[in-house]
């Protein structure tokens, strides 16, 4: 009976035997169309600098023009943009990483000597799952970093190195909930896992982060006894968007935290948090709200925010916000141990934070920091994205550190754009509620708006006649396009 004169019924309960097709089709391959040979496959690739998805043959990535087979991984911001890595010329960045781990540096003499705190294993926290894009947080950026430090015979070198440890659970329970801590130790059981969307963990991430506490947790309380100068903590996951009882935003649990109060454990009576990184320190600033022996600079009171009103921000900026807001309000808390959650996603270049701070900056803020809680000051590692933009800007605060200036004097007049005036303006005006020796400081800047705003002016000005005077071809080019569509597409 012909299948045409069944009803579905029929046709689903298979009460009649359908004839064969005429045309068998069991061996079809697909392969064997006559014209497969003129679909063309089109390569993609991911930046190993800022992992943008790049679409063709060409050796630079359409964003920021780090070529394809770049060395960054070797030497760090020192390799070449342009040029593919020299071959044999320096250790892979895997190798780089496992040296910073030679047991003959823990002989390097620690009195007056920065602290670096670091552990290969936290390499091994990485996402699993393969996803259209590379997750920003990954472990080449402590690799970038650490080839940067030693290309420029930092680390190893110059720089004391903390033995690692994982942190105990009662140390953890200082800061986070049993049910986050439990929740983070059930990762190791699991081969991925998400805490949020963004946030992932693997079989090693709960190890990874228990070794970032701990080194934090000790690097606070060497240099806060002395044994050590100041330190810098090069670490993964990132920490300061963990809560007292949830993982999120990239972050397992709270370094800046956990640190803070290992100094207090240690003798410091007032602990200071300065959070540069360009998302806010939600969790930090959750630990410690109603603490107020812990100042962070990153709401109201004892926690100090300085909310930037559009994106691009520079080191003018930055540094202006230092001068009027940070410096005066730490003058008066007069902290005991200062730690930054260096968070380089500001830095220029970066692609999620979209600012434009350079290593000159992160310097400079870095040099008012150091002088500080008596120059007791720890530097966390948090966010940054890019890896030339990491590794040369955490190079240039470790520099710092270990008593280098700064090329910018810090007695030059600071002129920032109306926007990063009118932001700091706006923070004054609130915190003088609660530090009313901001007064003048605030009646000083209100007599200066002309000042400002002129200068500002005549900046932009200038801008729009140099804009004028770019040829066509430079305006509508496709990298400069395709850089405004993807910024338009995170906006």
């Amino acid at each position: 009976m012909k299948g045409d004169d069944m009803t579905v019924e029929e046709m689903y309960n298979n009460e009649y035997e359908f004839e064969d097709d005429e045309d068998d089709d069991s061996d079809w391959d697909p392969s064997a169309v006559s014209d497969h040979n003129n679909v063309v496959e089109i390569p993609k690739w991911f930046c190993i600098n800022c992992t943008w998805p790049n679409i063709g043959h060409d050796f630079h990535c359409d964003l920021c023009g780090e070529h394809r087979e770049s060395g960054i991984l070797q030497r760090g911001f020192l390799a070449s943009s342009l040029h593919p890595a020299e071959q044999g010329l320096a250790q892979n960045g895997a190798d780089v990483a496992v040296a910073l781990q030679d047991p003959s540096l823990q002989s390097i003499g620690s009195d007056n000597r920065t602290a670096i705190g670091f552990d290969e294993r936290m390499l091994l926290h990485e996402e699993v799952v393969q996803k259209s894009h590379p997750h920003p947080e990954r472990s080449d950026r402590l690799r970038a970093i650490a080839a940067s430090l030693a290309a420029t015979g930092i680390f190893p070198g110059r720089c004391y190195p903390i033995p690692p440890r994982e942190i105990t659970r009662e140390e953890l329970l200082m800061v986070h909930s049993l049910e986050n801590i439990e929740a983070v130790e059930l990762t190791s059981q699991v081969f991925s896992s998400y805490f949020t969307s963004d946030t992932y963990a693997n079989q090693n991430s709960a190890r990874a982060a228990r070794l970032a506490a701990g080194l934090c947790f000790d690097l606070a309380a060497a240099i806060f006894s002395g044994s050590v100068k100041n330190g810098f903590a090069l670490v993964r996951p990132p920490g300061h968007h963990a809560g007292v009882k949830q993982a999120m935003g990239f972050c397992l649990h709270n370094n800046a935290a956990i640190a803070a109060l290992a100094a207090q454990n240690a003798g410091a009576k007032k602990v200071l948090i300065i959070d540069w990184d360009v998302h806010h320190g939600n969790g930090t600033q959750e630990i410690f709200d109603k603490n107020k022996s812990v100042g962070t600079m990153g709401a109201e009171g004892y926690c100090v925010n300085v909310p930037w009103s559009r994106g691009g921000v520079g080191d003018n900026d930055y540094v202006f916000a230092f001068q009027q807001v940070v410096l005066p309000i730490v003058s008066e808390f007069d902290p005991d141990f200062t730690i930054i959650s260096a968070g380089f996603d500001a830095a220029r270049g970066d692609p999620l934070g979209r600012c434009d701070i350079t290593p000159s900056g992160y310097a400079q803020m870095t040099q008012m920091c150091s002088d500080l809680s008596g120059g007791k000051l720890l530097v966390i590692l948090e966010g940054g994205y890019n890896l030339r933009s990491i590794s040369s800007s955490a190079t240039a605060v470790i520099k710092v550190l270990l008593g280098e200036n700064p090329r910018h004097s810090m007695e030059q007049v600071v002129i920032p754009t109306k926007s990063g005036l009118r932001t700091v303006l706006e923070v004054l005006e609130v915190q003088l509620n609660y530090w009313p020796s901001l007064k003048s400081k605030l009646s000083k800047l209100q007599s200066d708006w002309g000042l400002y705003a002129l200068h500002d002016k005549k900046q932009v000005k200038k801008k729009k006649r140099r804009a004028k005077q770019l040829p066509i071809w430079w305006k509508l080019g496709r990298k400069r396009l395709l850089y405004r569509l993807w910024c338009k597409k995170l906006s």
